[in-house]
């Protein structure tokens, strides 16, 4: 039985959810292009990393954060904007978070592990009313418009280390031969 004003609940909720996921993407992407150090340190950064080249990771890192930020401040097309945060999250936990344990101020996942986690669940949620999608009446939710945002998110991550993450090996990485 559905508790009276459950859906006028779920659909608060997924406008919570959009009103700080989407924003907050928005501006680590803006921060990106026009932060203290700007492209040419994202571009720096994302070359200490091992991404090749650079200068495209850097920009596409950029506007993906812009456009997913968009997509789920205004509810629009999901679970595509979702999917776009996953695969960011994915890339940025194998890149620059892999290894330093769990909790943020010491480099770890816990951000990007909240972010993906939040970003599918809103996929799962739905935009609802209060949003283009809702507005358009092209509601999507529920379990498969999870799956596609984490499997595209995930597949995308991946093919792209396997094609453009080349980090230096190293000297204890090495292979010596004895």
């Amino acid at each position: 039985m559905k508790a009276r004003g459950s859906r006028g609940g779920h659909d608060v909720a997924a406008l919570v959810l959009r009103a700080t996921l989407g924003p907050m993407l928005f501006a680590h992407g803006w921060n990106k292009v026009a932060g203290p150090g700007g492209l040419k340190g994202t571009t720096g950064w994302f070359e200490a990393l091992g991404l090749k080249p650079p200068e495209v990771h850097a920009r596409m890192a950029a506007g993906t954060e812009m456009a997913a930020g968009v997509g789920i401040t205004l509810g629009a097309a999901n679970p595509l904007p979702a999917a776009a945060a996953v695969g960011l999250m994915a890339v940025a936990a194998r890149t620059d978070h892999r290894g330093k344990g769990f909790f943020v101020f010491k480099g770890g996942w816990e951000y990007v592990g909240v972010v993906g986690g939040t970003a599918v669940a809103l996929a799962a949620l739905g935009n609802g009313r209060y949003s283009l999608d809702g507005l358009l009446r092209r509601q999507r939710a529920g379990t498969g418009p999870a799956l596609l945002a984490a499997g595209i998110g995930t597949a995308s991550a991946a093919a792209l280390l396997a094609v453009c993450y080349r980090p230096e090996r190293k000297p204890d990485e090495t292979q010596t031969d004895h």
